[in-house]
Order: structure tokens, then C-alpha cells, then sequence
């Protein structure tokens, strides 16, 4: 499987980057994050940001959409989760963060599911970081490993 976080803003140089990176880098399968420059300045920029989104979607990518509306998991509730999506045969899993605005109806309608990290609103670049070390989590789940502890 191969995994691409899609996110809005730039976070290069940043803690928050580094954190993700590293926890990116111990997973089993190849991952990294595409940045869309964000537009939130302009009156269409959600509609801008989904369009550049979507334009960066790997081809035949299962979309996970990271929503407020979006269903909430425990950490073994995930784990299992992207188990059954990749006996599913599912070979490109992208995750979507939106900007400071959210996402568009666009990503939102192209979504093949969406996940919520809870009710609480989280600054953008941060959602980063704590999506990469629950997938990480959920893959040292999976094999057992203690490090979900």
C-alpha cells in the first residue's frame, strides 16, 4: 500500500513537519505529504484549494477525508479500519487535511470516507503530525508491537 497525505499550507521547516516526517518514516509502506498552497485570502479560495486537491490525488486513490463530520475511532478501532481497507485490496490511501476553512463539498463528495480526530479544533499543521503517528500506531497494532501501549 502505498500512502499520501494531502494537506493544505505549508509546513516545511516546521516542528510540526519534522514530527510527521519521522513518524511517516517507520511505517511498513511508502508515505509522504503533498502541500497544496493555501488560499483562504481569496472569496473562492476553498473552492480553489479542493480543485488543487483533487488535481493532486495519486490515480486510483481510496480518499479518507478528514472532516469534523467525519467518524471517530479509537486507536484499535483505526488500526483495524485500515486493516480491512488494505484486504480490500486497496493499493493508494490518501488522507485529506483541509485549511484553515476546511474542505470543499468538491473533496468532501469525492471522499471514500471520512475521519474525524474528534470534536475539538485543531490548527491545520498539527493535524498533520497526530494523523501520522495514529497511522503509525495503528500499524504497530496490527504486528503486535508494544508500542501502542
Amino acid at each position: 500500500m502505498h500512502l499520501t497525505v494531502l494537506a493544505v499550507g505549508r509546513a516545511r521547516g516546521t516542528p510540526s513537519a519534522a514530527l510527521t516526517a519521522d513518524y511517516l518514516r517507520r511505517l511498513p509502506w511508502p508515505a509522504k505529504v503533498v502541500e497544496i498552497r493555501e488560499q483562504s485570502e481569496r472569496p473562492d479560495g476553498k473552492r480553489r484549494e479542493g480543485e488543487a486537491l483533487l488535481a493532486a490525488l495519486p490515480a486510483g486513490a481510496f480518499v479518507v477525508a478528514l472532516d469534523l463530520a467525519g467518524k471517530t475511532y479509537d486507536s484499535r478501532a483505526f488500526a483495524t479500519q485500515i486493516a480491512g481497507w488494505r484486504d480490500r485490496g486497496v493499493r493508494e490511501l490518501s488522507f485529506i487535511v483541509g485549511g484553515a476553512d476546511g474542505l470543499d463539498k468538491s473533496v468532501l463528495d469525492r471522499a471514500d470516507a471520512r475521519l474525524s480526530l474528534g470534536p475539538m479544533t485543531w490548527p491545520h499543521l498539527l493535524v498533520r503530525a497526530m494523523l501520522a503517528e495514529q497511522l503509525y500506531r495503528a500499524t504497530t497494532l496490527l504486528t503486535g508491537h508494544p508500542y501502542h501501549r
